[in-house]
């Protein structure tokens, strides 16, 4: 009985009645089936493709099921790879402070 007041709940833009709502962008309505927040979708879908575009560093990835060996010979690598970046951004840095 308490969890049903706390409840949140919006009203669907396509068919006007109230739907639970997770506060997500993937929320859809429960009479319908449309989105509840179709801008917020596309917001993220937006940003998931900005990041995309943007790259960033991408480092090796450790996964916990990798036996000890391999874990190992990755972290090594991952340290590698920080340590050529960090080569790499000292490079930049010099550079800039150099050019004035």
């Amino acid at each position: 009985m308490a969890d049903e007041s706390l409840i949140s709940t919006k009203k669907c833009p396509a068919c006007q009645q109230w739907s639970a709502w997770q506060q997500q962008a993937a929320d859809r309505c429960k009479h319908c089936g449309e989105l509840l927040d179709p801008r917020a979708q596309q917001e993220a879908q937006q940003q998931a493709a900005t990041e995309h575009l943007r790259g960033g560093i991408q480092l090796v990835e450790i996964d916990p099921t990798d036996s000890r060996t391999v874990r190992f010979f990755k972290t090594i690598a991952r340290g590698g790879q920080l340590v050529f970046i960090a080569i790499l951004g000292f490079i930049v840095w010099l550079v800039t402070v150099l050019t004035g």
